[in-house]
């Protein structure tokens, strides 16, 4: 299982936004879409060993299950219309008991903190530009780190923002690795498919 955690620091979390703005009126919203979409999408059909917990405004935790996930297409708006409609049954969600507006997806009354507590059974990894290179810190340079090719990996990432202050104070008590992909900043969904490139050639050893 490969779980990616999305950070939204201004998703929207209530479901009165244009799929016809994603990248102003919502909060760049059409970015986590491609990252949702990256993250399941492959030529003829969807990863269903992935799951993706897209956080919205540390109030809301979204969460889409490949293993379950029907009608999501290779676009940003149809993603932000399954997004819309999760939060269309935000108050379905009570305690600690999830909405289930459609196949695979998820919401829950949870932020940051709770979810990365909930999800984190394998390595939590945090991409970041300042991290160590991912061909040295996977069971490599860093001493004791797990092997990403051996656990069940939670990827973190932030959108279009860094991580806040609360955030890094979490992830520094929370993460096992902290990487970098390559020599230069990468979006979020470029990221995810990096990631996913990875993991599937076993380190870039198998083609």
């Amino acid at each position: 299982m490969r779980q990616f955690v999305l950070i939204g620091h201004e998703v929207p979390t209530e479901p009165d936004f244009s799929l016809d703005d994603l990248a102003s009126g919502a909060g760049r919203l059409d970015a986590l879409c491609r990252s949702i979409t990256a993250a399941f999408v492959t030529s003829h059909g969807i990863r269903e060993d992935v799951r993706v917990h897209l956080i919205a405004q540390d109030e809301l935790t979204i969460t889409f299950d490949g293993s379950d996930l029907r009608r999501l297409n290779p676009d940003e708006r149809s993603t932000a219309a399954l997004v819309r409609k999760a939060l269309e049954h935000r108050d379905e969600a009570i305690g600690a008991l999830p909405a289930e507006p459609s196949p695979g997806i998820e919401v829950y009354r949870r932020g940051f903190a709770e979810t990365l507590e909930e999800v984190a059974d394998g390595a939590v990894v945090q991409l970041h530009e300042d991290g160590t290179p991912i061909v040295d810190a996977d069971g490599g340079e860093e001493d004791g780190a797990p092997s990403l090719l051996e656990t069940d990996p939670v990827f973190v990432l932030s959108d279009h923002r860094d991580f806040t202050a609360e955030e890094r104070s979490l992830l520094e008590e929370a993460v096992d690795l902290r990487i970098r992909l390559g020599p230069e900043v990468l979006h979020a969904d470029q990221a995810v498919t990096v990631v996913h490139h990875y993991l599937d050639t076993a380190g870039y050893e198998r083609f």
